[in-house]
């Protein structure tokens, strides 16, 4: 009877969300985001060590609020449907789903590990961060695998040193422009990341106003 249920809900949100598509084009999230910030290190909600966060502790919609897109990037992240609370996070996600990876690229026709991430940290939070995956490290603090909070960086030794980079989603996973399959989400714990994780990064306001672009070679 409850899978029953989930079923009609998802069939009715699939419904209205096909129905609103052409009047809501930008935004298929009805819910909370970080709109409601009120600036990069003085969010509404969570911020902890003066770190990036989503609205973690915002207030969540039921089930039967909950949109197609929420449904998605919750079968996406293995979590719950109400747990996927950052519109304009995901919404991000979404418009770059599937954009091929291409060395230096930039834009929607290919685009790096670095430039993906950098551009989301701005879009998302308006933090504006350095162009490389080692020069991104640099302006971060190092968080234990178990302490990774959603907005929070992953780095991993692709072909020497920091040389690939993305963006912690939560339950062990994380979005990046990958070589083989372009922007995506991918876990952790599979084979070839675990394998290549050097660590997790936060991004720290001291580091960030102190960057020096000199100081770093692009690596990815």
């Amino acid at each position: 009877m409850k899978n029953l249920t989930i079923v009609s809900v998802l069939l009715s949100v699939f419904t209205v969300t096909s129905q609103t598509a052409l009047a809501q084009p930008q935004n298929e999230f009805n819910f909370i985001t970080t709109a409601s910030y009120t600036n990069y290190y003085t969010p509404k909600y969570t911020n902890k060590n003066n770190g990036i966060y989503n609205a973690t502790n915002a207030p969540k919609l039921t089930l039967e609020e909950c949109t197609a897109l929420q449904f998605k990037y919750a079968q996406l992240l293995d979590i719950e449907v109400e747990d996927v609370a950052d519109g304009y996070l995901f919404n991000f996600i979404e418009e770059w789903w599937s954009v091929r990876y291409r060395y230096g690229g930039t834009t929607k026709r290919g685009v790096d590990c670095s430039s993906y991430t950098g551009q989301l940290l701005y879009s998302v939070y308006e933090v504006t961060m350095p162009r490389t995956a080692r020069a991104q490290y640099g302006v971060t603090n190092r968080v234990n695998r178990v302490d990774l909070e959603q907005g929070d960086l992953v780095f991993f030794n692709t072909r020497g040193g920091v040389s690939h980079v993305g963006i912690y989603l939560g339950n062990d996973r994380f979005t990046h422009s990958s070589s083989s399959a372009g922007v995506t989400i991918s876990s952790l714990n599979d084979t070839y990341y675990s394998q290549k994780y050097i660590g997790g990064g936060r991004v720290n306001k001291k580091l960030l106003e102190n960057f020096v672009e000199e100081d770093f070679v692009s690596e990815d």
